[in-house]
């Protein structure tokens, strides 16, 4: 048993503060709460926390582990427009040049990234339309590595190769859902990564290939991750082809569940919204990347039941997304205050207790050891009623002391427990031949 002593114990949804107390940690879940622990456990071992912060882990609920390599990109890139042309001229030629090293690095500097800036777990949306056969193994091994709980998928679409390119997007899925059933049977390793059945976005997907995701889904038990109406295009191509909304399209191959997860969500209809909704499922809400690929906002924030936050790609900081989140949604005029978003982004906790049947996201025995641990020293009371606002106005990844997943601490007074350097200075050459690489492309 490790005990955490004298932290403040902080929660986002429901909201609550107490100083003073420890945190007793068995194994991989949280034993117990209160002051004076160590007294009451005398054989476990202490770790004095100074009154640090510590919350339940921060989850990324929408990324893209393999734009990492990304940053600072010295490929000759088109001119884009719009939103369509950002797709065809940057992503889907870097999503074209990835390889199995290429992905590796991407995944390893991503998760790190992660994890120094206070996330515990990442869902991930992968696409590497040349490297599908098990790509996702790659980026799993990435998590491992260095100790990050999350999620991943391959994005199903026709975009590169039709019918035959989301089949093998469909396969890879599957055999990494059987994969990760198969190690969880084995225990030899830490149940850190769990799958979605991925599909890139309604637009690239035919109805033979949402037949073939729905055999998927039923076949592995898992939930669709699918971006939708990130742009309007996505909208009109359903309405001009299918003549029918997105979702009520992915409805009717009962793709819409509890486990679902749709990605932004800007333009969905009213009867989409209600969809969503009436199956339980999720919308990450995206406001840096929406706003970076000047798509819009979406004004429908107030009526989803299940809102999560993500990044997009954007990194994974957490705290700069939720005050971006509230300060758009400000911007636009929106009622929302910051614990509505401190809540959709306790949201992303929900998520991982849907998909790793246990229970996350609070301090209380019985939940999952993936904690958050912050120096703040707070200016002014610090309480319940306004932890959100401490977040909004105060709080960030620069903070973040510790992360515990687990039950570990994979990263321990601002330090890895490996040498990173290495790690980036392989990184970059790496990133410098998939530049290449993509410059070689149509």
């Amino acid at each position: 048993m490790l005990i955490l002593k004298n932290v403040t114990a902080a929660q986002l949804y429901p909201a609550m503060v107490m100083e003073n107390v420890d945190i007793a940690i068995e194994g991989d879940v949280l034993h117990d709460i209160g002051p004076g622990l160590s007294q009451r456990y005398p054989q476990a071992d202490v770790k004095e926390m100074h009154g640090r912060l510590v919350m339940p882990g921060i989850v990324c609920s929408h990324n893209h582990f393999y734009s990492g390599l990304s940053r600072g990109i010295q490929a000759n890139i088109a001119p884009c427009p719009d939103f369509i042309s950002t797709l065809k001229n940057l992503w889907w030629k870097l999503d074209r040049a990835l390889d199995e090293e290429s992905l590796y690095y991407s995944g390893l500097v991503c998760s790190m990234e992660a994890i120094r800036s206070g996330c515990t777990a990442v869902i991930d949306h992968h696409a590497s339309p040349n490297y599908i056969a098990g790509s996702l193994s790659q980026l799993r091994n990435a998590f491992l590595k260095v100790g990050l709980r999350g999620m991943t998928c391959f994005e199903t679409t026709d975009r590169n190769g039709g019918l035959k390119e989301q089949q093998a997007g469909v396969e890879e899925n599957i055999r990494f859902a059987r994969e990760i059933d198969s190690a969880r049977e084995k225990g030899s390793e830490p149940w850190l990564v769990e799958a979605h059945i991925g599909a890139h976005a309604p637009f690239t997907v035919s109805d033979e290939g949402l037949s073939m995701l729905r055999e998927a889904v039923n076949a592995t038990d898992r939930g669709l991750h699918i971006h939708a109406a990130e742009d309007r295009y996505d909208v009109s191509h359903s309405h001009h082809h299918y003549g029918k909304d997105l979702l009520e399209r992915l409805a009717e191959y009962d793709l819409l569940n509890s486990k679902t997860l749709v990605a932004h969500g800007l333009y969905l209809s009213e009867n989409d919204i209600r969809l969503l909704n009436d199956h339980d499922g999720f919308l990450v809400h995206n406001a840096r990347s929406n706003m970076n690929n000047q798509v819009g906002y979406n004004h429908h924030l107030t009526q989803i039941r299940n809102l999560a936050l993500g990044t997009d790609g954007i990194g994974s900081d957490m705290f700069e997304e939720m005050k971006f989140a509230f300060f758009k949604h400000r911007d636009a005029g929106g009622p929302l205050w910051p614990d509505s978003f401190a809540r959709a982004l306790s949201n992303g906790n929900a998520l991982l207790s849907r998909n790793f049947h246990a229970k996350f996201g609070r301090l209380e025995a019985g939940y999952k050891a993936d904690l958050t641990i912050c120096d703040y020293a707070s200016p002014t009371p610090l309480i319940a009623e306004n932890i959100a606002g401490h977040i909004a106005f105060g709080l960030g990844a620069s903070s973040v002391n510790s992360v515990m997943v687990n039950g570990v601490m994979v990263y321990e007074d601002r330090q890895f427990t490996f040498d990173c350097e290495p790690i980036f200075a392989e990184a970059r050459k790496v990133a410098a031949r998939l530049w290449q690489r993509m410059d070689a492309l149509n």
